[in-house]
């Protein structure tokens, strides 16, 4: 199957080794087709990826046999998010009534998920994961695309495949070496993550500390706290300008507890900016390639969702292909079949993401009274019942997938 760093030939080949690519791969693999993933990083060990894997995860990783395992992986619980808006704690999501085994959001360092599943697909003799192999081509035949061309530590690697699976994210080299079109989305903020310690006495970890219209996101990584701050689109180097200090105290004006802990930040290097985008391809495929995940939509940050749709594109590519690309190539017209399933729930969440974004959570502070709570706010406050309905949305989504893949005899 392999030839020593020149020339490869698999059934199915995966450029990217996020959430997508590497659920994709194990569900192919463990349908006994041959399928290579390509990473381009040495490891999964990246600060600010995202770390939330929803109910709706969690259930496809209990329909895999594999729950009770990966819940020894460290990782904390959330069975209801709430938020602090405008100085007011507020419930928002209750997933204790989701009809699912994990009622939770189970927060857990994206590299320890992959890991993960990589260990578990590398039990799979059709598997085969390439570190540091970074794909910059695309080969073709004609119009059909027949594999891509990569490079490694030690050189060019071809490898040759009837479906090429781009999951490379939304810088994806894939969908651009392909010529597909791609609609924008604007949307008015960016995000600076940064590392802030943890202490055993901070509260507990929530939606967010929302002041009419900015949002500090605390995420909990045990020993500390992935801070999420939300500034308007394009305005890191006027933060910047205004110093650290200032910027220290408008952390702290959102969250008082760490105000022993803002120095920390001490250097602008300390702090990452993610320039938020959502985008969607207007055609995820063409004869030989199929996009999914960030690759073919890239989400904002808002609900943490984007690592669950892009898996749940991963399973219904393998529920709609795997038993096709077990007798041989697939056709395009295959390939729209997971475009059509994918794309509406995709549309809606985008939708709902560029509300948000636009109406509530804009990164520049509204003229609300200080003390004022939004409707919908005390309306989730008010009726405990209201709090299902986020938590469908956010943990479930909409369209949930589920596993049909086949499972290989061995």
């Amino acid at each position: 199957m392999m030839n020593a760093a020149e020339k490869l030939e698999t059934r199915c080949v995966i450029v990217g080794g996020g959430p997508a690519g590497m659920m994709a791969g194990y569900l192919l693999a463990r349908a006994g087709i041959e399928v290579v993933v390509l990473e381009k990083h040495a490891d999964f060990n990246r600060d600010f990826r995202g770390d939330t894997i929803h109910p709706s995860t969690l259930e496809l990783i209990y329909d895999l046999g594999l729950l009770d395992e990966f819940l020894k992986q460290p990782h904390q619980e959330a069975r209801e998010l709430r938020a602090v808006v405008n100085g007011q704690a507020v419930p928002v999501a209750d997933f204790t009534k989701l009809p699912t085994h994990c009622k939770f959001i189970a927060f857990m360092p994206q590299w320890d998920f992959l890991n993960f599943l990589a260990s578990h697909a590398k039990r799979f003799p059709t598997f085969q994961l390439h570190m540091e192999t970074e794909v910059v081509d695309l080969l073709m035949d004609g119009s059909r695309v027949t594999g891509v061309r990569a490079k490694t530590p030690t050189g060019e690697l071809d490898v040759r495949a009837d479906l090429v699976i781009g999951a490379d994210g939304r810088h994806s080299i894939v969908n651009n070496r392909a010529g597909f079109e791609r609609r924008e989305f604007g949307v008015p903020i960016d995000v600076l993550w940064m590392r802030i310690s943890k202490k055993s006495d901070d509260p507990e970890q929530s939606l967010g500390f929302f002041q009419h219209g900015k949002l500090l996101v605390l995420l909990d990584r045990d020993d500390y706290w992935q801070a999420g701050f939300v500034i308007p689109k394009g305005q890191f180097d006027e933060i910047q300008e205004r110093g650290l200090t200032q910027f220290q105290n408008e952390i702290v004006s959102f969250a008082g507890f760490l105000r022993d802990r803002v120095a920390e930040l001490d250097d602008w290097s300390k702090i990452k900016l993610l320039t938020v985008q959502v985008n969607r391809l207007r055609e995820w495929c063409c004869q030989g390639l199929l996009c999914i995940g960030d690759s073919a939509h890239a989400m904002s940050p808002a609900g943490g969702v984007g690592i669950n749709l892009a898996i749940q594109d991963a399973v219904a590519t393998a529920n709609l292909l795997a038993e096709k690309l077990l007798r041989g190539p697939v056709h395009v017209d295959d390939l729209r079949e997971v475009q059509a399933r994918r794309e509406w729930p995709t549309r809606l969440i985008q939708g709902m993401q560029i509300l948000i974004h636009r109406r509530v959570v804009t990164g520049r502070s509204s003229d609300e009274k200080e003390a004022s709570l939004p409707f919908v706010f005390r309306l989730l406050k008010w009726f405990p019942i209201l709090r299902q309905i986020p938590a469908r949305f956010i943990g479930l989504g909409p369209r949930p997938e589920h596993i049909h893949s086949p499972i290989a005899v061995r």
